[in-house]
């Protein structure tokens, strides 16, 4: 009996997975939100929102979790992006530290400016938990759209990713996480 449902249980972690790497987030066509939310911490993120920001797609960008004495002076210069851009429409969030607490950062920073719609920026890798957190945080009237980075994660990187999604999505489940 105890064999047959561990052989049930890797299915359905082995399905699970399989869905998981076949639904990498893509990125989204163009259409404009109130906001755009870049964690930091992957490839192309950055880049991305700029792009985006530069083509009117939302009226202010957050980059949640960068290093305290980073200026956005300096993050203009090494984007190769306008400053007046970063200074009229793109805010430095410094307190955030993981995925968690981007979510947390931005929860805070959309419910101040009463933003109802949200473009999540993040590697197509990340998406599935970054965007469970950033829903988990923000009041249920916010619309999260999912924007994803392409890129090219080893398989273990994947399957540590999947493994932290389930984590989580069973800690909020139970109760246990914030």
């Amino acid at each position: 009996m105890i064999k047959r449902l561990f052989a049930l249980a890797l299915i359905v972690y082995l399905l699970g997975f399989a869905v998981f790497m076949l639904t990498l987030a893509q990125p989204l066509p163009p259409r404009t939100t109130d906001a755009i939310v870049v964690p930091t911490g992957g490839a192309g993120r950055i880049d991305r929102g700029l792009v985006l920001m530069q083509a009117a797609a939302a009226k202010r960008m957050l980059i949640s979790g960068v290093a305290p004495q980073v200026l956005p002076g300096e993050l203009a210069a090494e984007y190769k992006a306008p400053r007046q851009l970063f200074a009229c429409c793109i805010d430095l969030g410094h307190e955030a530290v993981d995925t968690q607490s981007n979510a947390e950062e931005t929860a805070a920073w959309v419910s101040a400016h009463r933003y109802r719609s949200v473009r999540l920026v993040t590697s197509d890798w990340h998406m599935a938990r970054a965007r469970l957190e950033l829903v988990h945080a923000l009041d249920n009237d916010v619309e999260v759209l999912g924007d994803g980075v392409p890129s090219h994660p080893r398989f273990g990187l994947l399957v540590a990713e999947y493994n932290k999604l389930l984590l989580r999505q069973i800690a909020l489940w139970t109760g246990y996480g914030r």
